[in-house]
């Protein structure tokens, strides 16, 4: 079998489209249904079913799709082993995290991490829903809940805190706040209720709070709402000093989360990915503790 037509056939399994296999190869869809077909017949078997919904791997594809993965990892494992520098990390590892991790924690860790490993390429891939590493969308994700369902590891990395927040702007000019009861007279920034993709995020609920005036799904708009002095709302204490000028608001009422490092569970013979994630989860412990600190 030819490694590269055995690299389309993952393609396709992990994206179940011919279009978005050809973009993360960088070839045109008709050459991507090109190679499926002469590997099919190479086989005699067909490896994948067509349907309104996209390309699904068949049974025969299924068994096949575990060689092709333990494949993937010898080839990978083997040019780690001879490339870079002895003793340094090199190559391209994607890390998926949710957007408050991404933008106020992930940038500082990942760029120690590429002082100490100059031939690295490390990309954030941040959004806010999760990732299916399955499908490898990432070589490892960051979640604020433990999966309990696939073939993955999951590690717990650290807690951090959430509190309600505003800018000095905006209290200036508005009714005190004694007690959570008196939030009812403030406008509140939080997520579009429909668009809490993890029940960790869902946690206005536990400050009393039943209104969202302003909502988005992203966690540096409502930062930035609450920065501008448009409302209160629940803000990551490691996000705080990125924000000069918003202040904890109730202060003894927080809430505690936890980050968690998950990875598909044959990545495990990856010493690459081994030492970047020991690497990655001490450098998220101790820039989550500094940031809370400064705050």
């Amino acid at each position: 079998m030819n490694w590269d037509d055995m690299k389309v056939f993952l393609a396709v399994a992990r994206t179940e489209s011919l279009t978005a296999a050809g973009k993360s190869l960088r070839v045109d869809p008709a050459t991507v249904g090109r190679r499926v077909a002469r590997l099919e017949e190479e086989l005699g078997a067909v490896l994948f079913a067509k349907s309104p919904q996209g390309y699904a791997p068949t049974d025969a594809g299924q068994r096949l799709l575990s060689h092709a993965e333990r494949a993937e990892q010898a080839m990978q494992g083997g040019a780690d082993a001879v490339s870079g520098t002895p003793g340094e990390l090199s190559g391209q590892i994607r890390v998926g995290a949710p957007d408050g991790c991404a933008n106020y924690v992930l940038p500082q860790v990942c760029a120690r991490i590429m002082d100490a490993n100059p031939e690295l390429e490390i990309q954030i891939v941040s959004l806010p829903r999760d990732f299916n590493l399955t499908k490898r969308e990432a070589d490892m994700a960051i979640t604020v809940s433990a999966p309990t369902a696939g073939r993955l590891t999951v590690q717990r990395i650290t807690d951090y805190h959430l509190t309600l927040g505003a800018s000095e702007q905006y209290l200036a000019h508005a009714p005190a706040i004694e007690r959570l009861s008196d939030l009812s007279a403030h406008r509140i920034v939080g997520y579009i209720s429909d668009m809490i993709f993890d029940k960790e995020l869902d946690y206005l609920a536990e400050f009393g709070i039943g209104r969202v005036h302003l909502a988005s799904n992203s966690v540096s708009v409502q930062l930035n709402w609450i920065r501008g002095g448009a409302g209160i709302g629940v803000v990551h204490a490691f996000a705080l000093p990125a924000a000069p000028g918003v202040v904890t608001v109730l202060p003894k009422h927080r809430l505690s989360r936890s980050f968690y490092l998950v990875r598909h569970a044959d990545d495990r013979r990856l010493d690459r990915l081994n030492r970047f994630s020991a690497i990655l989860t001490e450098g998220l412990r101790q820039e989550v503790a500094l940031l809370e600190a400064a705050t």
